[in-house]
């Protein structure tokens, strides 16, 4: 069934994506998608009156495309204290670790509504992809199109985690507040990492 889609592409320098799997991000690579709590993260910035929500409610689609994935370094501290006894005295430390953390470069992302007001409203804000500080900003107009549009491979290439469960899906996180699976498979159309010529 073909139903009308509104479209709003935001871009910026750098993003980056996914700060809380960084720690094994050299082993799964796992920053080429959005996970279910990004865009629902995402959605609640632009729609605040949805806080109080669960889920994904207003937007339909996504897609993620970049340059590249540059590794960056950053010091980390754990949560909890070390205390130590010195002589008379208790010290207390908190160890520091360096890990590596993907930073996008230029990403372009498009989300997909099926309400003109919600687009026309998301297209006026810019979003973080986590972080306050890497913020994407609105590009262009509001586009209207339909479903089978949204998959051209052209107009509309990146990766999208399609959160649903079928044989294709596997794990991509913890529901924090149900504390059940959530899982998607992932969607690649056209070719999702730009090429320079």
């Amino acid at each position: 069934m073909n139903e009308t889609l509104y479209i709003v592409k935001y871009s910026g320098p750098f993003g980056f994506i996914k700060p809380w799997t960084a720690v094994r991000d050299s082993e799964t690579f796992s920053q080429q998608f959005l996970t279910p709590s990004i865009v629902e993260g995402i959605e609640k910035k632009l729609f605040p009156e949805l806080l109080n929500k669960v889920g994904i409610k207003k937007i339909k689609g996504h897609r993620l495309l970049y340059d590249q994935i540059s590794p960056q370094q950053e010091v980390i501290q754990t949560r909890g204290w070390n205390s130590i006894r010195k002589g008379r005295q208790i010290l207390f430390d908190r160890p520091t670790s360096i890990l590596l953390r993907g930073v996008l470069i230029h990403p372009v992302l498009h989300l997909a509504f099926d309400s003109q007001y919600d687009a026309l409203n998301a297209n006026k804000q810019h979003i973080c992809l986590c972080r306050n500080e890497d913020i994407l900003f609105p590009e262009e107009e509001v586009e209207k199109i339909n479903t089978e549009e949204f998959e051209n491979d052209e107009r509309y290439p990146g990766f999208e985690l399609v959160f649903e469960q079928n044989e294709r899906s596997f794990p991509v996180g913890v529901d924090r507040k149900t504390e059940l699976t959530m899982f998607g498979w992932l969607k690649i159309v056209g070719t999702p990492i730009k090429e320079y010529i």
